[in-house]
């Protein structure tokens, strides 16, 4: 059923060329409707602050045990986030029932905490798993994270190595920045530097916000001359977040070290190309993978950050991830693996 098999069948739309067109063709020329199904709802956390989901609930004819769905963001992403709203939307078609996690700070409203989320926070996910599990006790439930949510799956898919509660069926995660320390470092550089710049905008404002609403919570002079996101998370993550520094962050957060404990079937899907990691660091995983039966790798020598967009035909494009997640989550629905 799982295995650590690399290949994969990906071909680039040739009208699409290229690492940062594949990346940003989905922000930029992608337009994917929330279904009219969906609705927000607010469900506040054990330290009295609260997350966000969009949520499309099981179709009135569906069976109790109709297949679930729960999908994480990327960095800074938003529910406009074009490959969220790409694989819910597949989802939906299928019949399934979908729940799709802001993180904190990530919603229309800021948190109400002294706190943001992180690439290694997995306590808002665990309580999040845990209530829609009892509230779809029969159904088999699936798990996609993209990039920063991604990595957060996969950390929580270690971290709980054989607890995995029996209705969680399979996990992919697509685009994981697996050596955060690298990946952050390798974001400044060339043009991917554009990225950086895009995010750094958003964190940095957030950042000030809530400084205005707890003045002590970190250092107002580092977060202003902050100009990397290594800069950021040493200024702002770490210390919001009891890590020592950036690097203590990044050395405890990386998924890149609870791969080998994952015992869910789990699919990797990422590109050589990708302009947020170096192409080394997916190696890395492949050697681990080699060693789990539980991970199954799909690397592909192109594809960009969260792209993996095909088609022959310009302007009908396919979105490749999403079909191999929706084949394996399929795959994986029967516990017996049949």
């Amino acid at each position: 059923m799982v295995n650590s098999n690399q290949t994969t069948p990906f071909v680039p739309a040739w009208w699409i060329r290229g690492a940062h067109a594949q990346t940003l063709w989905g922000k930029l020329a992608r337009t994917t409707p929330l279904p009219p199904t969906g609705h927000m709802e607010r469900w506040d956390t054990p330290d009295g602050d609260f997350v966000d989901l969009f949520r499309v609930p099981p179709r009135v004819s569906a069976a109790a045990s109709a297949p679930h769905l729960v999908v994480l963001h990327g960095l800074e992403g938003t529910l406009r986030s074009h490959y969220a709203r790409g694989i819910f939307q597949r989802a939906v078609a299928a019949g399934w029932s979908v729940d799709f996690l802001l993180f904190r700070g990530c919603g229309e409203e800021p948190n109400r905490a002294p706190r943001f989320y992180h690439s290694g926070e997995t306590g808002d996910l665990a309580f999040v798993i845990r209530r829609i599990v009892a509230e779809y006790p029969e159904a088999p439930i699936s798990l996609a994270g993209y990039s920063l949510g991604g990595n957060v799956l996969l950390k929580w898919l270690g971290e709980q190595g054989a607890g995995i509660a029996p209705g969680i069926r399979a996990a992919a995660a697509v685009s994981v920045p697996y050596d955060l320390e690298r990946g952050a470092r390798y974001i400044n550089q060339g043009f991917s530097k554009v990225y950086e710049r895009h995010f750094l905008r958003t964190l940095k404002a957030k950042a000030s916000a809530k400084l205005a609403r707890f003045p002590k919570l970190f250092d107002a002079a580092a977060l202003a001359a902050a100009t990397t996101i290594v800069d950021f998370d040493d200024a702002v993550t770490a210390p919001v977040h009891g890590f020592a520094s950036a690097h203590d962050y990044y050395s405890r957060s990386s998924s890149l070290h609870f791969l080998s404990r994952i015992q869910l079937p789990t699919l990797l899907i990422s590109a050589y190309d990708d302009p947020f990691l170096p192409p080394d660091v997916l190696d890395r995983v492949a050697a681990i993978a080699h060693a789990n039966p539980a991970l199954r790798p799909m690397f592909s020598p192109r594809g960009g950050h969260v792209g993996f967009v095909s088609g022959p035909i310009p302007g009908r494009p396919r979105y490749f991830s999403e079909d191999q997640l929706m084949s394996f989550f399929s795959t994986n629905l029967d516990p017996s693996g049949g």
